[in-house]
């Protein structure tokens, strides 16, 4: 039998040989090239070409455990690495499991982590994403599947703010994922990673706005290959659920950065299918550092990033809020974004009246038993239950009749306030 085997493994070889030579001839200059040549079919396949099982992982070594995902092929030598981390109070089981076995199937071994805690935020869950790769590379009991020096992070929400602030952490990463990366108020500022970002948010996300993802993309350093992509009518939520779009960026970025692998350029050089994208910005041609150097399909010329000033106004598909009575310096309106036991996500609206206004103060009574943990775009303070929010340095000017939002964390039960507005 182990002679007939050899004889296949011969045959097979020179049957792939003579079909796809120039997949071979690219295998020889990059050893961590997995799979076939890839096409836009394949790209946006749920499932890739390996096979896959997964385990669950114990509580400890830093983190809360989780779940383990990757190939079950042995014959190809050690897959690049993935750890994931859920956003604030989520649970990877419930919001980013799905990911798992799609990308194990593409070629990659993916470490879905769940928090000590569910309210940890973002240096938390940036330390326990670095926790996680130590335990895969280090004693997980896939540890021999593992490359060490082909390792990432991915996050959603406050898990995409520990995601960059990981990537800050550890220059040696391969490439960081922030999906909606949040805890916005902390004003990411990524000009000193060395670590390539992808960056991708949601057209009508009203928690982590497109404004703020601006923000970050703008900070990323030249130097440093990196894209954002802008899912169109895609909401905060919209990455914790099955997302064919996103995977299809996802996974040539990942082949790009993990496995060398520059086949996958053509699909992100330019953006190839643009369906479901709103904006796409990356420092093309993506030229993964450190590996094996591949020419890739196509170089088209660099795409220059974003240089503006983030804006103050919500995204073209927002409607448009109420417009304040007359003589009204601003006004602004509450909604509450979800909610769990013990606490609420909130988001206030603040509108310019008939005249600009420079600097802007929104107030509102809590309820009882209600307290406020965490203000992103504007700055918090609480005097008895009177919360007082007054803009960031970045979004106080409003011209007449435009609007920015601010976000907030709360404890107890959500109710409907009617926040106030003065300016300044």
């Amino acid at each position: 039998m182990s002679w007939l085997s050899a004889g296949l493994a011969v045959l097979l070889g020179l049957v792939v040989t003579a079909t796809a030579p120039h997949a071979a001839v690219a295998a020889a200059d990059n050893p961590y090239q997995r799979g076939p040549d890839p096409t836009p079919a394949s790209v946006a396949a749920t499932r890739g070409p390996f096979a896959t099982t997964q385990a669950t992982v114990p509580a400890g070594n830093g983190f809360n455990g989780g779940f383990v995902y990757y190939p079950t092929d042995t014959s190809l030598g050690t897959w690049g690495a993935v750890a994931i981390v859920p956003g604030y109070s989520a649970l990877f089981a419930n919001e980013e499991a799905w990911m798992g076995p799609w990308l194990a199937s593409f070629g990659f071994v993916v470490l879905g982590i769940e928090t000590n805690s569910r309210t940890d935020g973002a240096d938390a869950r940036a330390t326990q994403l670095l926790a996680g790769l130590d335990y895969l590379t280090r004693t997980s009991p896939v540890r021999s599947r593992v490359d060490p020096n082909r390792l990432s992070v991915m996050g959603h929400s406050a898990g995409g703010a520990g995601t960059l602030l990981a990537a800050l952490r550890r220059p040696s990463l391969r490439t960081a994922v922030g999906l909606a990366p949040g805890t916005p108020g902390n004003n990411l500022n990524m000009s000193t990673t060395q670590v390539p970002t992808l960056l991708l948010s949601g057209q009508n996300d009203g928690t982590v706005t497109p404004s703020y993802v601006q923000g970050i993309y703008n900070t990323l350093p030249a130097g440093v290959e990196h894209a954002w992509a802008e899912l169109a009518g895609n909401d905060h939520l919209s990455f914790t659920r099955s997302n064919p779009t996103e995977m299809r960026l996802l996974i040539p970025w990942l082949k790009i950065f993990l496995d060398y692998d520059t086949r996958y350029t053509q699909f992100l050089c330019p953006l190839s299918n643009s369906t479901g994208v709103s904006r796409y910005s990356s420092t093309c041609p993506l030229v993964p550092p450190g590996g094996p150097t591949v020419p890739p399909t196509t170089t088209p010329p660099p795409t220059t990033p974003p240089t503006t000033p983030p804006p103050t106004t919500p995204p073209p598909t927002t409607p448009p809020p109420t417009t304040p009575p007359p003589g009204t310096a601003c006004t602004a309106t509450y909604r509450t974004i979800g909610s769990w036991s013990g606490g609420f996500q909130g988001e206030v609206t603040v509108t310019a009246g008939s005249a600009a206004v420079d600097g802007w103060t929104a107030r509102w009574q809590l309820a009882s038993g209600q307290g406020i943990s965490q203000v992103w775009n504007g700055t918090l303070s609480t005097s008895g239950t009177t919360v007082t929010v007054r803009n960031a340095d970045y979004n106080g000017t409003l011209a007449p009749g435009t609007s920015t939002t601010f976000g907030f964390l709360g404890t107890g039960t959500p109710n409907s306030p009617s926040p106030t507005c003065t300016s300044p």
